[in-house]
């Protein structure tokens, strides 16, 4: 059986972490932990100079109608 659903829950402890496991197993519900990797320091200092830009006005604003153009496709 498939399903769309998704549940994303932030355990803030180990003992809530064993209870929420002890209750999926229980019911016979399969579940995962994520394996959240840090971002690439190259990517981030990208994001943070974009960021820096757009504060600071150096933005380009494109109109809907000019969308395809602009992107070229």
């Amino acid at each position: 059986m498939k399903t769309q659903d998704v549940l994303i829950v932030h355990p803030s402890t180990k003992e809530q972490i064993t209870v929420l496991e002890a209750f999926l197993n229980s019911l016979k519900i399969k579940f995962e932990y994520s394996k959240e990797t840090e971002y690439d320091p190259e990517f981030v200092k990208k994001i943070e100079e974009s960021r820096k830009q757009a504060k600071e006005g150096k933005i380009t604003r494109v109109e809907k109608a000019d969308l395809k153009e602009f992107l070229g496709i």
